[in-house]
């Protein structure tokens, strides 16, 4: 047990901590589910899953409660698995190292898990609890979701059969605000295959890297204009190869699809006469980067040193490769005509590794209209033509429309203005989030989704503001209560 199970509220706070000490990246949720099984069967409920694993447990109605209302609550079990360099963690096995800074909760060089933990916690604390007032519930548990609603989409509504027509998604990070609407997304795969050749006679190998950028949520952070590692070594090696020649050995950053690449790295063979020359280059290029973004990415740093190699990539692979990232789009591209200050549509360029003798090159594209994702999509398959790659798109999943007029919207917000006093801030964000692919299975879902405020999420600095979890928590029991007629 650490610090957070003595916050407030205690109910939710120890099991977050207990859920920072099981294990949970995306497809690997075995341990939370069984830890929510545990609960379920002391506690005598109901429960059912489906094959990929979503799960849900049926809570009685409080007495007297019987006969209001059937209410769905939602959050996700699986988290981002995201590290500064050099820090030494095994998201399948080491627990998340907590500690408190100024009235937050972060991890210690890791994500902290918040980022859907928090709403896990809220529902296990309600699971728990023999204090409060409700109708019956179902608490649906869905997995891997940070790969792109994955276990949603997969979910088997025969199995899981939910029957309420009212659904509370915990899942987002803003206080004083209530989500009605969000993007749709999907991925692209692009791939070249590798082409290598001895090192030619001459060279001097360099191994250069670019670190110290802020990362984040490729859709909630996307129009903060943050430097994407992956784009910018790219700009600085296009950059060069205007003037030096060389050769490519490796190339790699990013990690995740759902967030902006942090680092990235290349190893490099250049004429050992052109060295000096290449290295100028580089440099040049990534001081009109720092410039540019200093206000934004003040940590920005870039190093080269000396390398090894024994083989490198053709020159023709080379080329092929600069000229695809640097052509490919990240960021914004269209804002929102009908709900100021919302991305529309946008692309992160979100790693590119070596995969089976393939370098793979993933993006993520995200859109609140379906015949824009449809033509980014187009956009990204034409680039990659051009320099012969071949290209994988998943399905994707579906977004979410908001419903002002919504019965659970207004009921919410009168609420929100007892207890909290202020009327809500009505959001649509350019995130996934799972209410789009479960209105898709369940039709006739009345949904809304609250938080408490979570910044940083998909990032090591992610952090959760301790007393807005409080706040959370006693809008969920309040909303709960007035569903259930008061």
């Amino acid at each position: 047990m650490t610090f957070v199970s003595e916050l407030q509220p205690q109910s939710l706070w120890k099991h977050f901590d207990q859920i920072l000490t099981i294990p949970r990246p995306s497809t690997k949720e075995e341990g939370m589910r069984r830890y929510i099984l545990d609960l379920a069967e002391r506690k005598g409920y109901r429960h059912r899953s489906d094959a990929t694993g979503n799960l849900v447990v049926e809570k009685p109605a409080s007495p007297g409660k019987e006969g209001a209302p059937l209410v769905v609550l939602q959050s996700h079990l699986d988290m981002v698995t995201e590290k500064n360099s050099g820090v030494s963690h095994d998201f399948e096995r080491d627990p998340i190292v907590p500690r408190q800074e100024d009235g937050w909760v972060k991890a210690t060089g890791t994500t902290l898990g918040a980022d859907n933990g928090i709403g896990v916690a809220a529902m296990l604390a309600v699971l728990e609890a023999d204090d409060l007032v409700h109708g019956p519930l179902e608490l649906l548990f869905t997995v891997d979701e940070e790969t792109g609603l994955t276990g949603a989409v997969a979910l088997d509504s025969n199995a899981i059969a939910l029957q309420g027509k009212r659904l509370l998604n915990l899942d987002s990070e803003e206080e004083g605000a209530v989500t009605v609407g969000c993007a749709g997304g999907s991925s692209t795969k692009i791939f070249l295959p590798i082409e290598t050749e001895p090192v030619p006679d001459g060279s001097a190998i360099l191994d250069l890297r670019l670190s110290g950028l802020r990362g984040g949520h490729s859709g909630l952070e996307i129009h903060q204009q943050r430097g994407n590692a992956v784009q910018l070594l790219a700009r600085a090696l296009h950059a060069a190869f205007q003037e030096v020649p060389f050769q490519l050995a490796a190339f790699q950053g990013g990690n995740k699809h759902n967030a902006i690449a942090r680092e990235s790295s290349a190893r490099v063979a250049v004429p050992a006469g052109q060295r000096d020359a290449f290295t100028q280059a580089v440099e040049k290029e990534v001081a009109a980067i720092q410039e540019e973004i200093r206000n934004v990415e003040p940590d920005l740093s870039f190093e080269t040193h000396d390398g090894t190699a024994d083989k490198v990539w053709t020159a023709d692979l080379t080329r092929k490769l600069l000229l695809l990232l640097n052509t490919l789009p990240h960021g914004v591209l269209a804002m929102s005509q009908d709900i100021p200050g919302l991305v529309e549509t946008s692309v992160n360029l979100a790693a590119v590794s070596e995969t089976d003798g393939k370098i793979q090159v993933l993006l993520s594209t995200r859109s609140s209209i379906a015949s824009a994702m449809t033509a980014t999509r187009r956009r990204l398959r034409a680039a990659a033509e051009l320099v012969g790659a071949s290209v994988e798109e998943n399905e994707g999943y579906p977004g979410w429309k908001p419903n002002v007029q919504s019965p659970l919207l207004k009921l919410f917000r009168d609420v929100h203005q007892r207890v909290q006093g202020s009327d809500p801030e009505l959001k649509a964000v350019h995130a996934g989030l799972e209410c789009g692919v479960i209105g898709e299975k369940f039709h006739g879902m009345d949904m809304i989704s609250f938080g408490p405020v979570i910044e940083g999420a998909h990032s090591p600095d992610e952090r959760v503001k301790v007393d807005s979890v409080e706040r959370f928590y006693g809008l969920l029991k309040e909303t709960l209560r007035e569903l259930a007629g008061g």
